[in-house]
């Protein structure tokens, strides 16, 4: 499956995997110059880039870059973005620092991984009953901890 950008900003890298078999695409800030996000602070960094991806039953998922979180607590605020296969907008990462010190994001600094997935479409409808089943109702923590 191809998937086809388009440059909105100078300075805009496309999207490339660090090694051969890594599931994600890297995205990249495309800022003019260092951004800092304190703790506790949310900011949203574009990546200068528009996508089309060649199939309409695809969505892209913006999943945070493990090393940013674990070591610095710079993750997603919303856990995983959604770009939908008819958006052509530019693409932006919100990053929220949850860790104790302020984060300095570098202009083409890798902020986070884009993932294509396949969807399905659900048909919808509605029923006075659903079928039993072995859970029912329970609810959270209601298969036990261990």
């Amino acid at each position: 499956m191809k998937l086809t950008f388009k440059i909105l900003r100078e300075g805009a890298q496309i999207p490339a995997a660090a090694t051969k078999q890594s599931a994600g695409l890297d995205l990249k800030a495309c800022i003019p110059e260092p951004m800092t996000i304190d703790p506790g602070e949310i900011k949203s960094f574009p990546i200068g880039l528009a996508v089309c991806p060649e199939k309409e039953d695809v969505a892209l998922l913006v999943f945070p870059r493990s090393g940013l979180a674990s070591k610095h607590g710079i993750t997603l605020p919303n856990c995983v973005g959604v770009i939908d296969s008819d958006y052509r907008g530019e693409i932006s990462v919100p990053l929220i620092n949850l860790g104790r010190e302020p984060y300095t994001v570098m202009p083409g600094e890798r902020l986070a991984q884009l993932i294509t997935v396949p969807i399905i479409f659900p048909e919808v409808e509605v029923a006075e009953e659903l079928p039993e089943s072995e859970r029912g109702t329970a609810g959270f923590g209601s298969s036990g901890r261990f």
